[in-house]
């Protein structure tokens, strides 16, 4: 364990531990007996006393003792002296469990079920509690206990802080003891105590601690577990904020009645299909949330009408709270035949039923309007979006240039001006202890953890400043790059972390992002209305983040890059134009985000690895484990085309199935045989282009 060699057992040692295996087998088989006969003489609860005592793992034993003492409490009438009798005999079963196994998550729980019971007596907790911690000052399950005995016994968060610091003391390398601070101290600024009512002083006194701790010895990782619970504490919002929007504060839509949105050539950036009559509304949030609808979100137009949205959650996991929100704005089907304009005004915030996932109200009430002009139906869609093949080639692809006309047509580009009523804005105290943190670990460039301190820190601050652009984001770069070669181990973390913050660098200045933006033109067609596309490609990307700022795109290329996930990729509802082909994107299954982007037309997967890396299908009904979560409806009875059946090609049929895709690549994987081509022309009845080749 932990690197070190196993050492051949002696004979010894062999015969000892086959003699104890046979004395378990007995007892477990005498034990199993007498649980399935509701059997609980005094005989039979010593026998599993002394399994528990050899195996305090046998979670069944533990069970089979919780029913032993409810048959003893309900099915007799008792004597308080008789119940107290058997539930301090529980107490002694747990001890002499731990004597064996110290770290027995069963024996811990089977004690917090005996005590909360409320019959013993808890003085004696403590006694134990101390013995046990002197032999082993660092067992989690001991300071999880302590907490739990301590609420028992009402002792103040400040007793229970100087007991945690009496062990800091004696060895800054306790992890637990670290953990169980930060546990009281969010508790003591939580209720404003005295001495904890000013977060800034708070912090600033646990940084100057942790910092002994980790100038004392800089590759102990506990201190430094500490440091990063301190930096988010001082950059994090503790109340959820709206981060952006589409459509954008101040810009202008034109929707017409036929499905189709166009701003022709002066605004490339809002061109798009929707629903007859209606257009998407993103909110998105700083942090998780819960409780957006009609009456926490008002809608209301120019003529001081409030639009009815329902507004759904878009869910990339099982969670009730997500960052992002959308609602479809629908207008009256009477004013879609004739020019009419609508200022629309949103506001949120002031009613009270948005609460993230922390359990903050939105406090901070805040609006935003943008402009639609509904126009008259056109029948025809203009050139070039949709009604033609898509060529990812470079040659298609032309730099944007935002002068003359288009000047005005950035403005999706800008980062989004909400604006807040009694706006939160970070004090000067959040900036002064970043930038007195970056001072000192700047001397700790030494170590791993150091430069990874530096470069956690040194992010915090350009997320601190009012200005959009980075400023340190070349230096962190280079950390992260360093990292990556004297910790090879951890590089995948580092090179992650080094995708995020070349992102945000590339996004966060309109100059910057606009190198990025192309126009989109086919040899075949001249028409200057096809959608911007925001090409991040070749930029060794295995990560992506900042969808906030990327709500406006519509067409996308993450090609040549190094993916393996599209995690958070759902929050961009707009997109329509997608290519991700020669990243590593190993199955359907990391591709989950797809299911959400309802607007996806064209989708190039070609030239990665789906169907080259096996799964383990003895663990499985499936070849897929998405069967066995948001899958789970399909009863496997459905096949789409002859010979081939969904159970093949599950996670594709469950990711591709909702969407209407006009064109699909796929070639360049494992699994691009024909059945599978034949598969995805039957799952996709809108497909007209399948790896290049135009279907019938």
């Amino acid at each position: 364990m932990h690197g070190r060699p196993r050492k051949a057992p002696k004979p010894e040692d062999l015969a000892a531990s086959t003699a104890k295996a046979e004395k378990l087998r007995i007892l477990q088989s005498q034990f199993l007996l007498n649980h399935h006969q509701k059997i609980y003489t005094k005989e039979a609860l010593e026998l599993s006393s002394k399994l528990l005592e050899i195996n305090p793992e046998c979670y069944t034993a533990w069970n089979y003792r919780k029913h032993a003492v409810q048959h003893s409490l309900f099915e007799s009438n008792l004597d308080p002296d008789s119940v107290n009798s058997i539930l301090d005999q529980e107490l002694r079963v747990v001890e002499n469990a731990l004597r064996q196994n110290f770290k027995s998550y069963g024996a811990w729980y089977h004690r917090k079920w005996v005590l909360n019971k409320g019959h013993s007596s808890t003085e004696n907790e403590l006694r134990l509690l101390d013995k046990l911690q002197n032999v082993d000052p660092r067992n989690f399950h001991a300071w999880n206990y302590r907490r739990f005995v301590a609420a028992l016994l009402n002792r103040s968060d400040e007793d229970e802080l100087n007991h945690t610091q009496d062990f800091i003391d004696k060895n800054f390398s306790n992890y637990s003891a670290w953990h169980n601070r930060s546990v009281l101290v969010s508790n003591l600024m939580k209720k404003k105590v005295q001495a904890f009512s000013r977060k800034d002083e708070v912090l600033i006194r646990e940084y100057e601690l942790v910092r002994e701790a980790v100038f004392t010895d800089e590759d102990d990782q506990s201190g430094w577990f500490y440091h990063l619970w301190l930096l988010d504490q001082t950059v994090k919002a503790e109340s959820p904020l709206l981060a952006s929007s589409w459509p954008a504060h101040g810009s202008e839509i034109t929707l017409s009645g036929d499905r189709y949105l166009d701003l022709g050539s002066s605004s490339p950036f809002n061109t798009n299909q929707f629903d007859s009559g209606s257009l998407p509304l993103i909110l998105y949030f700083n942090q998780a949330v819960e409780g957006v609808n009609a009456s926490t979100v008002t809608v209301s137009s120019g003529l001081n009408v409030n639009m009815d949205v329902i507004w759904k959650p878009i869910l990339s996991n099982n969670s009730r709270t997500t960052q992002v929100w959308v609602g479809q704005l629908k207008f009256p089907e009477v004013e879609l035949d004739s020019l009419g304009a609508y200022t629309m005004e949103v506001t949120l915030g002031h009613s009270q039923g948005i609460i993230s996932s922390s359990g903050f109200h939105y406090s901070h009430p805040s609006h935003f309007s943008f402009t639609v002009h509904v126009l008259p139906a056109k029948t025809e869609p203009v050139e070039g979006l949709g009604s033609e093949k898509i060529s990812w080639r470079d040659e298609n692809f032309h730099i944007y240039e935002s002068d003359s006309l288009e000047s005005n047509s950035v403005l999706p580009l800008d980062h989004l001006s909400i604006k807040n009523e009694r706006e939160p804005t970070h004090s000067s105290w959040q900036a002064k202890i970043i930038d007195e943190e970056i001072s000192n670990f700047r001397e700790l460039l030494d170590c791993k953890i150091g430069k990874l301190t530096l470069a956690r820190l040194l992010t915090a601050r350009d997320a601190l400043m009012s200005s959009d652009k980075p400023v340190h984001s070349e230096e962190v770069l280079r950390l992260y790059s360093e990292l990556m070669k004297l910790d090879p181990p951890h590089s995948r973390f580092y090179k992650d972390e080094h995708s995020l913050v070349l992102l945000e660098k590339v996004i966060s200045g309109r100059e910057s992002l606009l190198s990025y933006c192309f126009r989109y033109r086919n040899l075949t067609s001249s028409s200057s209305s096809n959608p911007i596309c925001l090409r991040l490609n070749g930029l060794s990307l295995s990560r992506l983040g900042s969808f906030e700022k990327l709500l406006w795109v519509q067409m996308l290329d993450l090609s040549h890059n190094e993916l393996q996930s599209i995690e958070g990729l759902e929050a961009m509802q707009l997109l329509s134009h997608l290519n991700l082909s020669k990243n590593k994107f190993g199955s359907f299954t990391s591709l989950e985000p797809l299911r959400h982007l309802k607007s996806m037309k064209v989708l190039d997967l070609s030239y990665n690895e789906i169907g080259s890396h096996s799964i383990d299908t003895t663990r499985y009904l499936c070849s897929s484990p998405l069967c066995h979560s948001v899958g789970s409806e399909w009863d496997g009875s459905e096949t789409v085309t002859d010979g081939v059946s969904l159970v093949s090609y599950w996670e594709a049929f469950f990711i591709l199935r909702g969407l209407k895709l006009t064109q699909i690549d796929i070639a360049g994987n494992a699994i691009a045989d024909e059945k599978f081509t034949a598969f995805l022309a039957k799952v996709l009845p809108a497909l007209k282009w399948l790896d290049g080749v135009q279907l019938n």
